[in-house]
């Protein structure tokens, strides 16, 4: 059907291979050779003290590193990768402003809420975990956790939505971004909780423990990491933010740090997933999970939207499925944890 040279061509123009950033030469080379909390004290080191903004100069900070073609904003809330949004917001003319819906206008989102650092400095205009993002959205948002939905309570035009969490040790309101933009967002908590690593005293927020992500936020952003990798978007990103605050996010230049960091934390090994194994035949999924117990099999497009969701047994299954060519996101869960793999169809 379709080959591994198309998936990647497919990537490639989507801007969703996982590719690497350049720091200048020498940037990370005490870090080198390190992992856990040495690794990160290291890169804590490496970024600490960068030239802050203020806070009004993040609408200009905004148009060269979250802008589209045409000065439009490229707002995570409201895109869907490989289709058309709901809106567009365009620089200066769309900016909050009162709002009474989605779609009014864009403001300055803090992805790692202002209230949980008790809206002091450096961090309140750190761009690293801000974002441009629809008034409406942002609101509703508010200050819930970033986490796993089940039953959406609201749900935005691209799908990101609020709802009680289903990750393991939180069953409080959460919000959830869409696939395409879960790591653009989990690593930005990581690079929080490096770049402030040892400033966090007094931090409050059902994400937190310890001057650490609490265990089960580590692991929904460590999965989201998984999910969804460095895309050209976050690249360019980080090298336009570095232009302005003189520091970089290393899990978008160095996203295998993620796994030395928290997964020796979790005591999680890189690959300690279920098995699983997608691929296309004729009308379906060739779905091949070993001696994993039977789950559920979610897939979703890229923009986030569930597509199909089915029970799965152990070893082989063949699944029927009628999507539109494109990528899909399959995700499968079993009392052994979960399984993320994306496939072309």
């Amino acid at each position: 059907m379709h080959g591994g040279v198309a998936l990647a061509l497919c990537l490639a123009a989507m801007g969703a291979e996982p590719v690497a950033a350049q720091p200048p030469a020498g940037y990370y080379n005490s870090a080198e050779g390190l992992t856990g909390q040495p690794l990160r004290i290291a890169l804590h080191n490496i970024i600490d003290n960068h030239n802050a903004l203020s806070y009004n100069a993040l609408w200009n900070a905004f148009q060269t590193t979250d802008a589209k073609p045409g000065n439009k904003v490229w707002d995570m809330y409201s895109d869907t990768p490989g289709e058309a949004p709901p809106y567009v917001y365009t620089f200066n003319s769309d900016q909050c402003g009162n709002y009474n819906e989605e779609g009014d206008c864009y403001n300055r989102e803090h992805s790692f809420p202002q209230s949980w650092f008790n809206g002091d400095s450096p961090m309140y205009t750190d761009l690293f975990h801000l974002y441009p993002t629809d008034g409406w959205v942002n609101n509703k948002r508010d200050n819930y956790p970033y986490g796993n939905v089940g039953s959406a309570d609201w749900t935005s035009e691209n799908g990101s939505k609020t709802g009680l969490c289903v990750d393991q040790g939180y069953n409080g309101t959460v919000f959830e971004p869409i696939d395409a933009y879960k790591g653009d967002f989990a690593r930005s908590y990581f690079y929080m909780m490096t770049r402030y690593y040892g400033e966090m005293t007094g931090w409050s927020s059902p994400m937190l423990a310890g001057g650490d992500l609490s265990q089960w936020a580590m692991a929904a952003m460590v999965e989201w990491n998984d999910l969804d990798t460095v895309s050209t978007k976050e690249i360019n990103r980080n090298n336009a933010v570095f232009a302005l605050q003189h520091n970089r996010n290393p899990y978008i230049d160095r996203p295998e740090w993620v796994h030395a960091i928290w997964g020796t934390i979790l005591a999680v090994p890189d690959h300690d997933a279920p098995t699983v194994s997608i691929r296309t035949e004729g009308s379906g999924l060739l779905v091949d999970r070993g001696h994993s117990s039977p789950g559920e099999l979610t897939v979703r497009d890229l923009s986030g939207r569930i597509v199909l969701v089915t029970p799965i047994a152990q070893g082989h299954s063949t699944i029927p499925f009628s999507g539109a060519k494109g990528i899909y996101i399959a995700d499968v869960v079993s009392p052994e944890g979960r399984a993320v793999q994306r496939f072309i169809w």
